[in-house]
């Protein structure tokens, strides 16, 4: 190209105030401008349209495992919507007109939303309707209709139907003598027109679908209906309730019932200053929570105006807040497929190397004693970290653990070998996180069976989630008292350990167990220590060390025309840490982030940000694990832990990034991340104007996950393996 078209064309991509000088760069463009900063909100629709994508793509994944993605896809949505959507929608209501970074008022953000989710959601029902389901029929797995059963099947269906399923159902009128029912978030129900044959005119009422029950009927399953393991038959159980309406009806003719669904705001507010026991807080918001704001409203495009108008009336409403879809309302529910037994739908099973067993006999303490251990989950097993918890409560010589629980599930071996350790009378301190939001119930029960047995129990500090991940065991030793830690970028969860990608870090390091010590001390207590050398927390110095990396880069770059930055993380959003990428990206700093989720920073934006390239992951496995790595002029610095770059994970919440010390972990991480940045084949490429595009080139084909994959399985067939443990 020519030089001169070549400039062209980098002027055109700029603001009128940032137009290049005749160098190529801008002087001093402005770092705060709107066109420089990609919306928050559109940012995550763009990462949800990739989920998509994993089930559109054939070539992708085995075809339950895409169907399993459609409901990813469905239930990510819903939650925008309870949480993101009902936030702005406030604003809205509230008359607020300030701008986002990126130049959007409240009111400019919704219409952009609405737009963008529309066409996400028919391209869902597309790759469902068109593609997905047609190749399951192939493969004998059927979603069947009523109407198009043999009239004996039918028979049998509406049988089981009055024993399984009428007495689970609750018609509700809505006339003069009964308000307009009540319906509680998530919730599908019937629009039901009625004809009184007997007074003449005609009468509204709704049901709601159990959720109590299997959305999916497997008809397999179902007397009289056959039970051959090669054709299985599902019927959308919302369709023979449509079928058998009169049973609840018997006097009355139905006209018509049409399917719609609601989503409410869900965002528990919580008034701590005014809230005198945290824990009654939390189970009041848990439970007001089904009663939020109408924030959506699913609907079938042949409901009648008169029908829509009178929802919209009486769930007080927008038009913007109301979504035509065809078909199945509500998505998440193909999750059941994964309980069919075909094995080759499915992705190939895959069973995590256990290097504890493989090859320290489970000696834990010993381990760590003899080096510092980094674990990568899933394609490491996750029970080390059970383990850990589980011998420390069963180790006589152990005098005490702490522990942070942010989501751990509901069948948690960490929190019954905690309770176990109370009960044998070691001192266990738990913080557990009340206001981990959608698993406050899961939680509240924890924390009083912890409170039961003796267990010290701290719901957190006031204005702040706690949403570090730390555990310190204090053991006797012949040559006195020692810390153990574990440290992690994941949620003490075996469940989301199989499914997430997270680093688990097991050390003896006096420096970071003293620090990890006073941290505890500050949570439990009164004192707020500030003293952190090696430990990053916030809200005390995340941001501040985290920039002042960046800059060190800047300062090496511009002395010798290096540097290099790599991070990987699931959201990025904090404008100042971004500003701080940009001009480490105009002083020549080699700047690679793998993000994904939102980010809000532009790559590639000439004399701004061409020295940074943005890529997001998405595969089998969800990308969870956050890493920091700052080349540091060959003497490098790694960070891992629980913080993402976002306002609410550096101010509002209690995080930490731990250092890792050990050279031969750092090069192992270093690895790692040039593993994933290689990627071209489940990676996508952020653009300067913000759109992604898949990352095609004629490189050697890479799936990093299916390589990660690949390593450990060659691991578990390696034998008389040699160096440290934890080396890739």
């Amino acid at each position: 190209m020519n030089p001169a078209n070549s400039e062209n064309l980098q002027a055109a991509l700029l603001p009128e105030h940032q137009k290049l000088n005749g160098n190529g760069h801008c002087d001093k463009p402005d770092l705060s401008d709107p066109s420089l900063y990609i919306n928050r909100e559109l940012s995550w629709l763009h990462f949800n349209r990739r989920v998509l994508d994993e089930a559109i793509r054939p070539d992708q994944h085995p075809l339950i495992e895409r169907a399993k993605f459609i409901a990813i896809f469905s239930s990510n949505l819903d939650e925008f919507f309870m949480i993101r959507v009902a936030g702005i929608e406030k604003q809205v209501e509230a008359g607020i007109r300030k701008k986002t970074i990126d130049g959007f008022t409240p009111s400019e953000q919704l219409e952009r939303i609405r737009a963008e989710v529309i066409e996400q959601l028919k391209l869902r029902n597309t790759c469902l309707y068109g593609d997905i389901l047609p190749a399951l029929a192939a493969e004998g797995v059927t979603f069947v209709h009523f109407a198009d059963l043999p009239e004996k099947e039918q028979v049998a269906l509406n049988a089981w139907f009055r024993k399984e399923i009428y007495p689970v159902l609750t018609p509700l009128a809505f006339d003069t003598g009964h308000p307009f029912p009540f319906m509680s978030n998530l919730s599908l129900n019937l629009a039901i027109e009625l004809d009184d044959v007997e007074h003449g005119n005609l009468k509204f009422a709704r049901v709601k679908v159990p959720s109590v029950l299997p959305r999916l009927l497997k008809l397999n399953d179902i007397e009289g209906l056959g039970n051959d393991p090669s054709c299985m038959r599902f019927l959308w159980i919302e369709e023979l309730i449509q079928q058998n309406l009169g049973l609840l009806f018997p006097t009355m003719k139905i006209v018509q019932s049409h399917q719609f669904r609601i989503i409410r705001d869900a965002d528990i507010e919580i008034e701590e200053d005014e809230a005198g026991d945290l824990l009654q807080t939390i189970e009041k918001g848990v439970r007001s929570r089904r009663y939020g704001n109408v924030v959506r409203l699913d609907i079938s495009p042949e409901m009648p105006d008169f029908v829509r108008q009178l929802l919209i009336n009486n769930l007080e409403i927008e038009g913007r807040n109301v979504y035509e879809i065809d078909g199945a309302l509500g998505m998440s529910c193909l999750m059941e497929l994964l309980g069919i037994d075909r094995p080759s739908l499915k992705d190939e099973p895959f069973i995590p190397f256990n290097m504890f067993e493989e090859q320290r006999n489970g000696d834990i303490f010993s381990a760590i004693s003899s080096g510092d251990l980094l674990f990568y989950h899933p394609y490491d097993s996750f029970k080390p970290v059970v383990d850990f918890v589980d011998r420390a409560a069963s180790d006589p010589d152990v005098l005490s653990i702490k522990q942070t629980l942010y989501r751990v599930g509901s069948n948690s071996p960490i929190v019954k070998a905690l309770m176990k350790a109370a009960e044998s009378g070691k001192q266990v301190a738990v913080l557990v996180e009340l206001k981990a939001r959608f698993d406050e119930e899961n939680n509240i029960g924890w924390a009083r069976a912890l409170e039961d047995v003796g267990a010290h129990v701290i719901y957190g500090l006031p204005g702040l989630k706690t949403h570090a991940k730390l555990t310190l065991v204090v053991r006797r030793e012949p040559q006195g008292l020692k810390r153990y830690l574990h440290l992690g970028t994941g949620n003490y969860n075996p469940s989301t350990g199989k499914l997430y990608t997270d680093y688990s870090f097991f050390t003896d390091d006096e420096l970071l167990a003293g620090e990890v010590s006073e941290l505890f001390n500050a949570l439990t207590g009164y004192f707020r220590y500030t003293g952190y050398r090696s430990l990053l927390v916030s809200p005390i110095n995340t941001r501040k060390r985290i920039i002042e990396m960046i800059e060190r880069e800047i300062a090496l770059a511009r002395k010798s025309s290096g540097g290099r930055i790599m991070m990987k993380m699931n959201s990025l959003v904090d404008p100042a840490t971004i500003q701080a990428l940009y001009r480490a990206s105009r002083a020549g700093v080699q700047i690679d982030l793998v993000v994904r989720g939102i980010c809000c920073l532009k790559p590639g934006i000439p004399g701004v940000s061409e020295n940074i390239r943005v890529i997001s992951i998405i595969g089998r496995y969800l990308e969870h694990s956050r890493a920091y790595y700052f080349a540091n002029g060959g003497s490098p610095e790694l960070y891992l832990g629980s913080a993402d770059i976002m306002q609410r994970n550096l101010d509002d919440r209690v995080e930490t990034l731990f250092p890792v010390f050990d050279p031969s972990l750092v090069e192992r991480v270093r690895n790692d991340l040039e593993l994933q940045l290689s990627d071209n084949l489940k990676a996508w490429k952020i653009g300067p104007d913000g759109n992604c595009t898949l990352v095609r080139n004629d490189a050697p084909k890479v799936n990093s996950q299916e390589r990660f994959m690949k390593r450990r399985t060659q691991k578990k067939k390696t034998t008389g393996i040699k160096g440290r443990l934890g080396l890739n």
